[in-house]
């Protein structure tokens, strides 16, 4: 892919190093029951002190080193933060287009770096989850350390590979500004579940806006020879049935949760082909 060394960006969030702070729920939890004792209220005074002095009930400098620019982090992936931060503001700026093209506002996602593990609007965020998008703060939080396991162990690699992550996590941020994906979080549970459920339906539609993104890069000339066999790789490289078959050996498709490996491919070289958010009706279709 052709892109911008050196690039920044101001949607870029870089908490990487930081770690997810301690966990406090549990120690909330028993609060009632040690306000009863003297040695209750000691523990509680202690456990006080500890926190303030690690700031892991938010201290004063807390929020601004959580919202840290980009390049307070490690140098040795510097080239990739320019790259996420350059794939992240073309994918912005073409839904910014498409959305004026029908008279809407585009609001920007933020973009978190982290290491390990970080607090989200959505609760913990654990790195092997792998890359996510939280709609409660719409943030897309990725841990750098996912790409060096999407081209070891999951066999898919290149930059576009890389790229076309981004773009799926995007592609959950519109899901999120056209109401869709809270449509299918009111849904029921029964609904959402399923090879052919809402859940799955969302994660496809997702991989359709991704290609939607991939299209307009290609009308641009930002494609190389084999970008495009390489986001194709990377959709079938964690499709539900393969993760399945390499870790249990078997497949069973009524716990999918976003599509087999062929379907992940198909929707994207939809978008891809087409470039249009009408082409990407997961909803609709009879057959996924």
């Amino acid at each position: 892919m052709r892109w911008e060394p050196g690039h920044e960006s101001p949607d870029v969030i870089d908490r990487r190093g930081e770690g997810g702070g301690p966990r406090i729920g549990g120690f909330l939890a028993l609060l009632p029951f040690l306000m009863r004792s003297k040695l209750g209220w000691l523990i509680i005074l202690g456990a006080g002190a500890y926190y303030l002095f690690a700031g892991g009930l938010g201290g004063g400098a807390q929020p601004a080193a959580h919202d840290a620019p980009v390049g307070q982090g490690a140098s040795s992936d510097r080239s990739m933060v320019e790259f996420v931060s350059f794939v992240l503001d073309d994918t912005q700026k073409t839904w910014t287009d498409i959305f004026q093209q029908r008279g809407r506002t585009y609001q920007h996602a933020k973009l978190v770096l982290f290491t390990d593990s970080t607090s989200t609007g959505c609760g913990y965020g654990d790195a092997a989850t792998g890359p996510f998008y939280c709609p409660t703060d719409a943030k897309v939080y990725i841990d750098l350390g996912f790409y060096r396991e999407l081209s070891g162990k999951l066999g898919a690699r290149g930059d576009f590979a890389q790229a076309y992550v981004i773009a799926h996590e995007v592609g959950h941020h519109v899901q999120k500004l056209l109401d869709i994906s809270d449509r299918v979080h009111q849904a029921r549970g029964t609904e959402q579940k399923g090879a052919t459920g809402l859940s799955v339906r969302l994660e496809l539609q997702a991989d359709c806006f991704a290609g939607v993104w991939a299209h307009s890069t290609s009308r641009r000339d930002l494609l190389e020879k084999g970008d495009l066999e390489e986001a194709l790789g990377a959709a079938a490289a964690i499709g539900d049935d393969r993760l399945q078959r390499q870790s249990r050996g078997t497949v069973n498709p009524e716990k999918w949760t976003h599509g087999s490996s062929d379907q992940r491919s198909r929707w994207f070289r939809r978008g891809y082909q087409d470039g249009k958010i009408e082409s990407c009706d997961t909803f609709a279709a009879t057959s996924l």
